[in-house]
């Protein structure tokens, strides 16, 4: 059996931070899992181009640069790591280009959802396997910010509608 590339992600937590971020979702919990597992979904709230392959081992790639050249776009090599269905998914995570050599270093991310009431479901997003340093410490700032974006751009398109990425 080939085992895809990147399947398992080797975290060596050297912070002991996680990084948490929570929302509720104004949507039913189907809803809400396929915005996250397909790439249809994605491309509502997250950016306008994506491939998402709902296996272990496949893509989770999001991708920000589109004129960019491939490995500079965006979650390029990003991967599926594990989900139960309609309650956790987790994929690895790079940095953007601009860190640096931290671009090849992946984080786990995983999401957990819950329905908490007919029509709205909690998302629950932790990052983990953070480095140690300056250059670490900025990242996890970065994303600290970025989640904030990103849940806040899924919760806007289920009250809302999907995003218009033709006018940004």
């Amino acid at each position: 059996m080939i085992k895809p590339k990147n399947q398992f992600v080797d975290v060596k937590d050297q912070s002991g931070k996680i990084l948490r971020k929570e929302i509720v979702v104004p949507a039913s919990l189907e809803q809400v899992w396929n915005a996250w597992t397909t790439a249809e979904g994605v491309k509502t709230f997250f950016s306008s181009e994506a491939k998402v392959e709902l296996v272990v081992g496949g893509s989770f790639e999001i991708y920000f640069l589109l004129d960019a050249p491939y490995g500079s776009r965006g979650s390029e090599d990003c991967r599926v790591l594990s989900y139960l269905p309609m309650e956790m998914l987790s994929f690895s995570w790079n940095a953007p280009a601009e860190f640096g050599r931290l671009r090849n270093k992946h984080t786990v991310v995983v999401l957990q959802f819950e329905e908490v009431e007919p029509g709205k479901v909690t998302v629950v997003l932790s990052q983990l396997g953070w480095g140690k340093g300056e250059d670490w410490d900025r990242l996890y700032h970065y994303f600290d910010k970025a989640w904030a974006y990103v849940l806040g751009n899924l919760k806007k398109r289920f009250v809302a509608g999907p995003i218009d990425w033709s006018s940004r």
